[in-house]
């Protein structure tokens, strides 16, 4: 009884998560009006210096909110698409390492996009598992648009690779491939 009385006074995990998370989403609403102004070069630079400071040891959180803000600027120059409020609390949830769940349809591909290019900032490479060789190579060209336009490199392991064409595509900023790929691999 008392755990139904503390939910309903302080809500679920989930409510407080998804709450903790309008101030980011809101500040990344913020920040659209002025990128859209800009001209893809300037959004190229602007990713190009948040990415050089990480490198110099700047932390990822720092920038959560202007990375987040391009990537959401260069999908829709791109893709003809826009994050919504939600698949940014989607992106958020993926980067903190969290779960985010999403039904069919609502943009768990596009949401990926926001914390794959934040973690590829470092320069280490971000690994994007898919569960077969259609959609992993579907993905990396879709959302390779993206990628490209802000200057990161995309690559895609399927069966059927020699060992140098699989090199270049573990040398990509983002790398698309399969569980099954990836494990035999490794």
């Amino acid at each position: 009884m008392f755990g139904s009385f503390a939910k309903n006074l302080f809500g679920s995990s989930n409510d407080r998560a998804v709450k903790a998370m309008q101030p980011l989403v809101q500040q990344i609403n913020a920040r659209e009006a002025d990128l859209t102004e800009l001209g893809d070069d300037a959004l190229r630079k602007m990713l190009a210096d948040i990415r050089q400071k990480i490198i110099d040891g700047a932390s990822k959180d720092a920038f959560l909110v202007n990375v987040f803000a391009l990537v959401r600027e260069a999908a829709k120059r791109t893709l003809g698409q826009r994050h919504f409020d939600v698949q940014l609390m989607g992106g958020i949830a993926l980067h903190r390492g969290q779960i985010a769940e999403m039904k069919t349809g609502e943009g768990k591909t596009l949401v990926a996009t926001l914390a794959v290019v934040l973690n590829a900032l470092d320069g280490r490479g971000v690994h994007v598992v898919t569960v077969n060789d259609y959609l992993a190579q579907r993905d990396a060209e879709w959302m390779g648009r993206v990628y490209e336009f802000l200057g990161l490199s995309v690559g895609c392991i399927i069966a059927g690779l020699d060992d140098e064409a699989r090199r270049a595509a573990y040398g990509c900023d983002v790398t698309y491939g399969t569980n099954n790929e990836f494990g035999f691999d490794y």
